[in-house]
């Protein structure tokens, strides 16, 4: 980074975003003034440095900033077609631009380049929205910040807002920024240093306002049976909830889910005054552009069961979906983007928790962060006034705003498994970590489940982080350990799509030197251990009313009589014909259930490494290390298969292209014509 002044806003901007007091992630945003020599006069420019659209203040770097000239910037004011065409400007900015012109400018542009200062932060911290969402705003941000603060009522983000703040600070020398109403702060300074401060002594002084005035009780009095479970029984119940709570929230669109039980969710849940406030919605647009405008909230106290939560939840469900398109015909005009679904993004259950949703796991992660932010801003906001966010008309004009839309458009095309949410048993190593590194790769959230949790947790990591896998700790003989590891599946993801089936060892011995225990040992892995799995997941998969698909990895061996394998062939057989079996059962679900016969695979196997190779090596008089070659030169392609090409197949069975495919075996075995199937 060549420029100081834009190293110094990065900087500022990482502290600042890098702090759940100060603002959400993605949210807000900030500025510099400087200047630097134009590479075509040779002449000094001034500059405005400003965080782009669809940025993150805590993860910025100087790609993510939008660099415009501030003379060409400023200039737009004498062309400005008015408040009824101020969307026309953001496409102007792009005339302003110094160079290459770095991020695209956001809607709040203006607000940084037409405020007489060298920098600007503007933030959505849960104090300032408390402000700025009470019903007398105004009133006490003058008692609580004197002269120093200045109130701004509601506008809508834009290039009017820019003219309001730049025409306040000029009439407020002394003011070191303003509370947006219904919105969030925005402070400026002459250095960098001075910006960040002013901003976190606004943020700070709102805090301590909050905290010497607020009434006892912002929520109202304790409702009697709807205070937070006990963890263990509030897990377990929300556990059994969320596949079916999934099922609902995507009914227009698959949707991926995150769960919490944090204290200020439950609590919220267990005051008087949660039903009316979560009716009125959130206020600030980065809130419900996440959240949509209210949640869905279960009106059943904690004791309820889960089949009576399940009947209740169904019947909100359809009413919320009614409200919304009420709504949306209520508000939209001609020109209004198609309505983008009708389902709740969050879901509130008493004495349980909130459950959000989102394309993928970090947009429902990020949700119900949002959300908790908003409990944050009516905790304040009732304590010190009356909780009182934008109108429904104003939430729907950014809502479906046509520059929401443009970017919405602009987003990457999604991966062919985004969306979906698997569970691979085995899979911190050899076809178990292929898989789910293919799986994790196309787009999928994936649970990778294996004896070892230490190594489960590490091949999760090689991932990505828990927004994309997560490790758990399965042993797939029991089935107590199989429903926690469904439990966790669902906990962590939401719900669950696709199961693949590959946990396994095994033993090369003769017919005459195959104990009980051996044969117990791989039929209670194999064949118990799918059936464990399949019986579990089916279950999920049932309720979310989803489909899905369950893939076991089988062998040639399930058709192919090999000789010192006994016990291991015995059980890929039954594995084998347990997906026939699922698929004429599980088909009137949608749900797909087929097979993968691989042969072969050497190198970067478990089971081979773990003496099955050097036993099947001495059965056909070769070296161990030439194992793969040897298996490799009596197939009809002369290939060595690798756990990548298994992993290749999984792929190709829950993709769309086999949407119509149920109870196939899929031989990945390089050709092996004694394992053809007939």
């Amino acid at each position: 980074m060549t420029n100081p002044t834009a190293a110094e806003l990065v900087a500022r901007s990482n502290r600042l975003g890098s702090d759940a007091r100060v603002t959400n992630y993605a949210g807000g945003n900030t500025s510099a003034k400087g200047t630097e020599i134009d590479p075509v006069t040779g002449e000094p420019v001034e500059l405005l440095w400003v965080k782009g659209s669809g940025g993150d203040l805590g993860t910025l770097t100087e790609s993510g900033l939008a660099v415009l000239r501030l003379d060409r910037m400023r200039a737009l004011v004498d062309v400005y077609p008015g408040l009824d065409r101020e969307d026309e400007m953001v496409a102007a900015f792009d005339y302003t631009l110094h160079g290459k012109g770095g991020a695209a400018p956001s809607i709040d542009t203006a607000m940084h380049g037409l405020v007489d200062a060298a920098h600007v932060d503007h933030l959505h911290p849960d104090s300032g929205i408390a402000f700025a969402t009470s019903a007398d705003g105004e009133a006490i941000t003058a008692k609580a910040f004197g002269d120093r603060v200045v109130w701004v009522p509601w506008r809508r983000p834009g290039f009017q807002l820019g003219l309001d703040i730049a025409a306040i600070r000029a009439a407020h020398p002394e003011a070191i920024g303003c509370i947006l109403g219904g919105h969030g702060i925005t402070a400026w300074g002459d250095t960098s240093d001075e910006a960040e401060a002013n901003s976190l002594w606004i943020i700070a002084t709102a805090e301590d306002f909050i905290a010497a005035n607020s009434k006892a009780e912002p929520f109202g009095a304790p409702l009697e049976g709807y205070g937070a479970l006990p963890a263990e029984e509030r897990l377990a119940k929300a556990a059994a909830l969320a596949a079916h709570i999934r099922g609902l929230a995507s009914t227009d669109r698959p949707q991926v889910g995150h769960f919490t039980d944090a204290p200020v969710v439950t609590d919220f849940l267990a005051s008087a005054e949660h039903v009316r406030l979560g009716a009125l919605g959130t206020s600030c647009p980065d809130h419900f552009l996440r959240t949509k405008v209210k949640p869905l909230v279960l009106d059943l106290p904690a004791s309820a069961t889960v089949e009576e939560s399940i009947a209740r939840l169904d019947e909100l469900h359809t009413a919320y979906r009614s409200d919304y398109a009420e709504y949306y015909d209520k508000y939209r005009i001609e020109g209004s983007p198609a309505m983008r679904g009708a389902d709740p993004a969050i879901v509130l259950i008493p004495g349980v928790g909130m459950f959000s949703y989102g394309a993928n796991k970090q947009t429902a992660r990020v949700a119900g962060e949002f959300y908790i932010n908003a409990i944050n801003v009516m905790r304040g906001a009732e304590g010190i006034s009356t909780y009182s966010p934008i109108s429904d008309a104003e939430k729907f004009a950014i809502e479906y705003w046509s520059l929401e839309e443009a970017k919405l458009q602009r987003m990457p095309k999604p991966k062919p498994l985004a969306g979906r949410i698997a569970l691979v048993t085995g899979a911190a190593s050899g076809i178990g970590k292929a898989i789910a590194t293919r799986l994790a790769a196309e787009g999928a959230c994936v649970v990778i489940a294996d004896l070892d949790l230490a190594r489960a947790q590490e091949a999760a990591a090689e991932l990505g982080t828990s927004d994309v896998a997560i490790g758990i700790v399965a042993n797939v003989t029991d089935e107590a350990a199989v429903q926690s590891a469904i439990d966790q599946t669902v906990l962590a993801f939401g719900g669950l799509d696709l199961v693949v089936n590959n946990a396994g060892l095994s033993l090369s011995k003769s017919l005459l030197e195959t104990t009980v225990a051996d044969w117990d040992l791989q039929h209670n892995v194999m064949a118990k251990g799918s059936f464990l799995v399949s019986r579990a997941a089916a279950k999920v998969l049932i309720d979310q009313k989803l489909g899905g698909d369950i893939i076991y990895i089988s062998s040639k061996n399930s058709v192919f009589a090999g000789p010192n394998n006994i016990a291991y062939s015995a059980t890929k057989a039954d594995q084998a014909h347990q997906v026939r079996l699922l698929a004429a059962e599980l088909g009137e679900y949608g749900v797909k259930v087929n097979g993968i016969n691989p042969d072969g695979v050497v190198r970067g196997s478990g089971i081979f490494a773990g003496g099955w190779g050097a036993k099947r090596a001495a059965v056909y008089g070769v070296a161990e290390d030439d194992l793969g070659k040897y298996y490799a030169q009596r197939t009809l392609l002369k290939r060595e298969v690798l756990p990548e090409n298994v992993a290749n197949a999984v792929f190709v069975l829950c993709t769309s292209d086999l949407s119509h495919t149920t109870g196939l075996h899929i031989p990945v075995d390089a050709g092996v014509a004694a394992a053809f199937l007939r």
